[in-house]
Formats: C-alpha cells, sequence, structure tokens
C-alpha cells in the first residue's frame, strides 16, 4: 500500500468491491513497475514498441474505430441544480447518473487488474497543485498518466495522510460500445467516472475532465482560476523574463505559439521564447498580489497531423523518445510513424491508422488519410527544446497578459487591448471561431466559445464569468492587462494577411510593451490598438499599409456580430437568461454605443 490515507484507501476497496477485479495493483511511479507494464502491454497487443534506435522509448497504440476523440454530446456534468451545469452543459442529475453507471460498473473488471494511479496535477510540493486518483482496467492510461501527469507515491507525500481533497476518477473500458459511453463529472462530490472508451481525453481523467472541468468549479469555490491556456515567457537580451497566457478554440495555433521560434529579427538580438505550458494553466493570486500560473500538466497530448519540422520543430522533437503515439500510421520499412504533413512522402510499405497495410502514396493519392485527423503524440514536457527554466517551479510564474484569440476572417483585427479587466473579461466571453473547411458542416458559420472554455467549464457559464469578474475585484491594479488577436485575416481572395507562426511574436512584442508602459496606442470603438508603425515588420514581405489593413474596424460588421441572429453576441447572451452578470450586458450595451 502506498498511502495511509484512509479516505483514499475506503473509495479504492469501494470501487473494487463494486467493479470486482481479479487484482488490484497499485503505481507507484517506480521504472521497473512501469517498464513491466509496458512489457505486458506488448505482449498482449495492446500496444507495440516503434524503433527502439530512432525513436527510443517510443511506443504505439491504436484505439477502436468508434472511439477516436472526446464526445461532446456524451460528457456531462452531473450537479444537484441543472442550472448549477448551465445551458451551454449536458446535464443529469447526480442520482440519475449514478442509477445509470453503477449496474454498468457492476463486475466489469471481473478477470481483469485495476490499476490505482495517484497523481499531482501540478508540480510537487506546491500549494497551487492537487491530487488525483484515476482507478482504470486500462495500462495504455496508466502510460499516458506517467506521461501527463506526475504519478505515483509522491502524489500521495503531496496529499498526506488526513486529506479528502482529492479527485476520485473511475474509468473502465466495458465493451467501447459508443452507445452506452459516459464521461460525467460530479462537481460536488469531486469525481469524475468514464465507461466504454479507450480514447485519451475520454479516459486520462487528469486532463480535460479534473485539470478543466472539476478544477474549475473548485477554482470558483476556492478563489482561483483553471483556464483553457498555454503559458510562455519571453526573454529578453537581458536575461528578464515576462509571461504570457493565452486561450485560443481549437485549431487556431495554440501549440505553435506555445512553443514559437523567435523570427531572426527578435533571434539576433538574443530574445528566447520559453514554453510552460501549452494547453492549460492554474492561475491564483500571490502573496505579491500578482495573478500567478501553473501549467497542471507534466506532458503534451498534441494533435500529430500538421506537426512538422516546419510549422513546430520544437513539437516535433519532442515526441522523438519516450512518447506514445496513437492512431498515427505506420511506416513498416523502418518502424517508425507517419502522418499527414510531417512530410511530402507517404511511406510506401505503411500500415494506416485502423490497422490495413496500404501503399501509402496511392491510399493517399485516392483522397484518403493514413493518420486519424485527431491521432495523437503524448510527449513528456522535458523533451520540448524551449521549456522553461521554471517548469517545475513550484511558485509558478507571475502573468504580465492574458491574451484571447479566434479566427475571423474579417470582423476582429490583428491585435487590440481592452480597457479594463471588466472590458476583459466582456472581450473573453464573446471570442468566436469561424468554422473552415476541416470542421464539419458549412464554412464561415460563427462559433463562440468564450475564454476557449465552452466545452470545458465545470459548471454555468454565467457564473464563471462572474468569477472572472470578482477575480479583477480582488486582483485590482495587479491584474494582467487583457488583450485579443487574430492571425487569420484574409483578403478579398481569402488569403491570409498576416504570416502566422514565428512571426506572431512581433505581435507579443507590442503586447509587452504596453504592459509595461511603452508603447503608444491608438482608442477604437472596440478597445485600444497599436500604431501601425509600432508593429516591427523588419525582414517582412508587408508594408505599414498592411498593417493598417489588419488594424482596421468595420462597425457595420460588429454590429452584425452583436445583432445576427442565431450566432451573434445578443443570441448568445440570451440563453444564460438571469445568470448573465450585469456587467456583461452593460459592456455590450457601451460597445454599440461606441459603434453607433
Amino acid at each position: 500500500m502506498l498511502t495511509n490515507n484512509k479516505n483514499v484507501l475506503a473509495w479504492v476497496d469501494e470501487m473494487a468491491a463494486l467493479c470486482k477485479p481479479a487484482k488490484v495493483v497499485w503505481i507507484d511511479g517506480s521504472d521497473e513497475q512501469l517498464q513491466a507494464l509496458r512489457e505486458e502491454a506488448v505482449s498482449t497487443g495492446e500496444m507495440m514498441w516503434l524503433n527502439q534506435e530512432k525513436l527510443p522509448g517510443c511506443m504505439y497504440h491504436r484505439t477502436a474505430v468508434n472511439d477516436v476523440a472526446r464526445v461532446e454530446d456524451r460528457t456531462f456534468i452531473c450537479s444537484t441544480k441543472e442550472e448549477d451545469a448551465g445551458p451551454t452543459n449536458n446535464w443529469k442529475s447526480p442520482q440519475e447518473m449514478h442509477g445509470i453507471l453503477t449496474p454498468m460498473y457492476y463486475g466489469v473488471m471481473e478477470g481483469k487488474t485495476m490499476y490505482v494511479i495517484p497523481y499531482s496535477m501540478g508540480p510537487i510540493g506546491s500549494k497551487m497543485s492537487k491530487v488525483g486518483v484515476e482507478v482504470t482496467d486500462s495500462i495504455y492510461v496508466v502510460l499516458n498518466m506517467d506521461i501527463m501527469t506526475r504519478v505515483g507515491k509522491r502524489a500521495f507525500e503531496q496529499l498526506g495522510d488526513e486529506s479528502n481533497d482529492f479527485v476520485r476518477g473511475l474509468h473502465a473500458k466495458a465493451d467501447i460500445d459508443d452507445k452506452k459511453r459516459y464521461i460525467a463529472h460530479f462537481p460536488e462530490e469531486n469525481t469524475i467516472c468514464s465507461i466504454n472508451s479507450g480514447y485519451g481525453g475520454n479516459v486520462l481523467l487528469g486532463k480535460k475532465c479534473f485539470a478543466l472541468r472539476i478544477a474549475s468549479y473548485q477554482g470558483k469555490n476556492e478563489g482561483w482560476m483553471a483556464e483553457h491556456m498555454l503559458i510562455l515567457g519571453i526573454e529578453n537580451p537581458q536575461g528578464e523574463t515576462k509571461y504570457i497566457c493565452a486561450a485560443f478554440p481549437s485549431a487556431c495555433g495554440k501549440t505553435n505559439l506555445a512553443m514559437l521560434i523567435p523570427p531572426e529579427v527578435y533571434a539576433k538580438e538574443g530574445y528566447k521564447v520559453w514554453t510552460v505550458g501549452d494547453d492549460i494553466a492554474w492561475l491564483r493570486q500571490g502573496d505579491d498580489g500578482r495573478l500567478w500560473a501553473i501549467n497542471p500538466e507534466n506532458g503534451f497530448f498534441g494533435v500529430a497531423p500538421g506537426t512538422n519540422l516546419k510549422s513546430n520543430p520544437n513539437a516535433l522533437h519532442t515526441t522523438e523518445k519516450g512518447t506514445i503515439f496513437t492512431n498515427v500510421a505506420l511506416n513498416n520499412e523502418n518502424n517508425t510513424v507517419w502522418w499527414e504533413s510531417l512530410d511530402k512522402n507517404p511511406p510506401v510499405d505503411a500500415t494506416e491508422w485502423k490497422g490495413a497495410k496500404v501503399n501509402g502514396p496511392e491510399y493517399v493519392a485516392a483522397g484518403n488519410k493514413l493518420a486519424h485527423p485527431n491521432s495523437r503524440f503524448t510527449a513528456p514536457a522535458k523533451n520540448c527544446p524551449c521549456i522553461s527554466p521554471e517548469f517545475d517551479n513550484p511558485q509558478g510564474v507571475p502573468i504580465s497578459a492574458i491574451v484571447f484569440g479566434g479566427r475571423r476572417a474579417k470582423t476582429a483585427p490583428l491585435v487590440y487591448q481592452s480597457f479594463d479587466w471588466k472590458h476583459g473579461t466582456f472581450v473573453g466571453s464573446i471570442m468566436a471561431s469561424e468554422t473552415t473547411a476541416a470542421a464539419a458542416g458549412a464554412v464561415g458559420v460563427v462559433r463562440r466559445d468564450p475564454m476557449a472554455m465552452l466545452p470545458f467549464c465545470g459548471y454555468n457559464m454565467g457564473d464563471y464569468w462572474q468569477h472572472w469578474l470578482d477575480m479583477g475585484e480582488k486582483l485590482g491594479d495587479k491584474a494582467p492587462k487583457i488583450f485579443h488577436v487574430n492571425w487569420f485575416r484574409t483578403d478579398d481572395e481569402g488569403h491570409f494577411i498576416w504570416p502566422g507562426f514565428g512571426d506572431n511574436m512581433r505581435v507579443l512584442m507590442w503586447i509587452l510593451a504596453r504592459c509595461e508602459g511603452k508603447a503608444d496606442a491608438v482608442e477604437t470603438p472596440i478597445g485600444y490598438e497599436p500604431k501601425p508603425e509600432d508593429i516591427n515588420i523588419e525582414g517582412l514581405d508587408i508594408s505599414v499599409d498592411t498593417i493598417k489593413e489588419l488594424l482596421s474596424v468595420d462597425k457595420a460588421s460588429w454590429m452584425d456580430d452583436i445583432t445576427r441572429e442565431g450566432t451573434g453576441i445578443e443570441a448568445f447572451y440570451a440563453k444564460f437568461g438571469d445568470k448573465l452578470p450585469a456587467e456583461m450586458r452593460k459592456q455590450l450595451d457601451a460597445l454599440k454605443a461606441r459603434l453607433a
């Protein structure tokens, strides 16, 4: 036994009595135990080793064809009152959900091993960290959790012998039946239940389930924030580093920004960019009154397709050892991996993600995908060439700026700053992206995704915005400044105007200059914008006039964004009824008045 904590022992006993495993194995985090589990997973065919010379420590796993992504329609927030889950979450009462799940879990692990995984979200020894215990019947889950979190005995040292403040996670693969798949969160019980899935985001319960859905609820009650944000540091030539948190909906370049490579104009001066986190930030007010952030995770769970030496070399290098690849293609010639956009040469002797042997070039030419579009790599953060020296700092890092972003062809300018924290909360609440060809359905449809938290907020989003406003009150003049960016403005032919990728640093530099009081701004109806000449375009093939165009504010387009039937801001706000904070309505009215 790894702990004397009676709360943990009682809960694990209860889960074992329910699921009836043949044996229970506690994960201590030792190399010996984990290596034995890897060999066992290979012997049963659950996983396979990749080429150990080219990809040392790397493994491959294939999920069921019906089990390849997070399933939002099967994800529930089970609060006692429906209004506490809010209009943007699926709700069932705890009583009803336990009534559905308990019979499904009864005896579900007969003849199998139950693994008990203690894990810490955040650095061991940090006041900002939290502990979870996940029980599962999947070695794949154990090995992924070992990469994504800080697993083993040390997590119980973080928890202590008396505390009951741990998140309980119960996962069983069952029959991988997508009609009976449930990912259920019980915020008032500190509990997550997942059944009938074996895929990453649904079963690595420390990820979105704990680190965002449960933690956002904990943060509201305890006075801190769990946010779907990257954390990066920009170090200047004098050796000072300033930190930024940024929230983007999917397909908006979040991981690329987190691991940004400075353009030559900054690199030659000695600027460096450091990655603290690529996905989730936990933020608390420090003793100095400022907002500090930790990355609760210990690894990256990244989308493989589109990752290559040009788009994100740091991410690609991170995957070169100790990584688990899920649903990518195999290059059988040398037992390595391949995915779309890795390079232009699909392997001739390939195994596509479902397991069929194919001729890669012919298969791709016929319009097929060798790797699943949501195929993944689970890679240790310490592999990342630009991982921050502060990654494991229990204090976290102090945040100067919070950046929101979306994908808008015309409406949002390249960058603007909110007037203050309240206005910044409003700016985050109206965040949106337009669907691209990659997303199902029509192109150009506006999807609201406030703070990029729509699928991940564990309670009513109206209350969530109020919590943001309350945090602003608490932080006062120490609050980070809030900005909005849009890398995706297009010309009339539909081509992106801004170069993006590493050149996004040019915009971040203006943001940091604003935070330090070193840059001017122009007041517009939507917020403060840079003077066009204050965005550094040295070495770029664009002019100051192009920057002017990128910063233009089309009032008619903004009014349409507010009033448009179905997807406008007013229609979105209407969903929240009297849960919408009065301040949000006030901010919207003020924007309308400024536009008029």
